[in-house]
């Protein structure tokens, strides 16, 4: 096969002829051309290995060979649509019961996190019999038209924001209006969204629901404070809303101590819909809705049919089995909570050392590091964090994601190397002079 692979100039040549500008590629100023990937490495046309630390998606680990496995061998079977009985998608669903609250029980199954967002949508319209959904700022939930219109990210980029989109504070402790030294920053971003509610009730409008990610991910690796969620839910509930956890880029144990980054909150806290995607296929296009059952059946209650060609076949299903049969026979969700605990930790230590690094936060394999120009101001160092991520990148041979000012560290939960790679990324550090003080990293090839 490799010696049928065209140069990389070529295939860059025609990827820009043909492929939409709009469809960007990691590292524009040098893309990588990843040719296979096993683990949690990843090769390019030369050979040269990469360490993937952005891969939420290949969740335990690339080409995992039970996976594939799985796959293989359902499609030697047979491979149809969820209109036939078959034993895999209610063995699937009932497995994922198992690991969700006895309140979600009720299952829907599509092939992209965008799919699972836009019915928990459908899902909660019908429900409440209202329209108006609150958001958290700098929010992303898939790229949808009516996802696009709840994705605070995407929109005020394009057509703005529609007058049934309410947008509450990010409850970001580092940046946000209430900070680690606040003596309740929970009721303090609660009560934001209590009173974003109540502007919207006093004109007219009526809330249909809530969405937030777990975890929020692109809006800068956020631990929301805990308690948070159960006092934002009482809020919407109160408002005739319902309460959606999308756990598309943080579940599945990621985050180690708990297999869904909602039950962080607690475990009196309940989301009426959890979509999930990405990481629950391994690659694989698979998603999910779970929904409560008065949710679902004033949705069966409209009569009208929900049907997804391929969503819930049986080849997906089968690969969703093996996930979860992987997760469990691997260990992967302690694999998380111990392996994550060591980047915590050593990334404290290299916010000790260098001031550019304002601020380190996670929970299991989900991590990220702010970088800031100055302490006092917490002036985000963007060309900075792009800079690491590019030469290291370059020197150090690891795959990393950069959000403006904010690495990110969302490793395979099979990673064993990804100490390693921290390691490497503090050498980065440890090399730039300018580190030491808040000033601005060299920016030089």
């Amino acid at each position: 096969m490799a010696a049928d692979q065209r140069p990389k100039a070529d295939t860059l040549a025609l990827r820009q002829r043909l492929i939409s500008s709009s469809c960007r590629l990691f590292f524009p100023e040098d893309p990588v051309k990843i040719v296979r990937a096993q683990g949690q490495y990843m090769y390019d046309e030369q050979g040269a290995e990469y360490i993937d630390c952005i891969s939420n998606v290949a969740h335990v680990g690339h080409c995992h060979p039970l996976v594939v496995q799985a796959a293989h061998e359902q499609n030697q079977v047979l491979n149809t649509n969820s209109r036939y009985l078959h034993d895999n998608i209610v063995d699937y669903a009932q497995r994922l019961s198992e690991t969700l609250p006895e309140q979600l029980c009720v299952f829907y199954f599509l092939n992209s996190g965008s799919e699972a967002n836009d019915l928990a949508l459908r899902l909660a319209r019908h429900y409440t019999g209202h329209q108006d959904v609150v958001v958290l700022d700098h929010a992303y939930h898939g790229h949808l038209s009516s996802l696009i219109d709840i994705s605070p990210y995407k929109f005020r980029n394009l057509d703005g924001q529609k007058e049934w989109v309410h947008v509450a504070p990010l409850p970001d402790t580092y940046r946000g209006p209430y900070r680690e030294d606040h003596p309740n920053p929970a009721m303090a971003y609660a009560n934001e969204v209590k009173r974003v509610v109540s502007s919207a009730q006093e004109k007219g409008r009526k809330i249909a629901a809530f969405f937030a990610e777990s975890l929020p991910s692109v809006g800068g690796q956020i631990i929301p404070p805990a308690g948070y969620f159960s006092q934002v839910a009482e809020h919407i509930r109160k408002a005739g809303g319902v309460f959606v956890a999308d756990e598309i880029q943080v579940g599945f144990g990621r985050v180690g101590k708990h297999f869904w980054a909602f039950q962080l909150q607690g475990k009196d806290f309940v989301p009426d819909i959890v979509t999930m995607g990405k990481s629950i296929g391994n690659g694989h296009p698979v998603a999910c809705v779970a929904a409560t059952q008065p949710v679902a059946r004033a949705f069966e209650a409209t009569g009208v049919e929900y049907f997804n060609t391929f969503g819930g076949s049986p080849v997906s299903c089968a690969v969703g089995l093996a996930v979860l049969n992987v997760l469990e026979k691997e260990q992967l969700q302690d694999h998380a909570t111990s392996v994550g605990s060591f980047l915590m930790e050593l990334l404290g230590q290299q916010k000790i050392k260098h001031p550019i690094v304002g601020d380190v936060r996670g929970v299991g394999l989900f991590i990220g590091v702010d970088l800031i120009k100055d302490e006092a101001t917490r002036t985000p160092a963007t060309e900075e964090a792009a800079y690491l991520v590019s030469r290291s990148l370059r020197d150090s041979e690891w795959s990393g994601g950069v959000e403006g000012n904010r690495s990110q560290v969302q490793p395979a939960l099979s990673s064993h190397n990804t100490l390693g790679v921290l390691f490497q990324f503090s050498e980065e550090m440890d090399m730039e002079e300018k580190v030491r003080s808040c000033e601005t990293l060299r920016l030089q090839p």
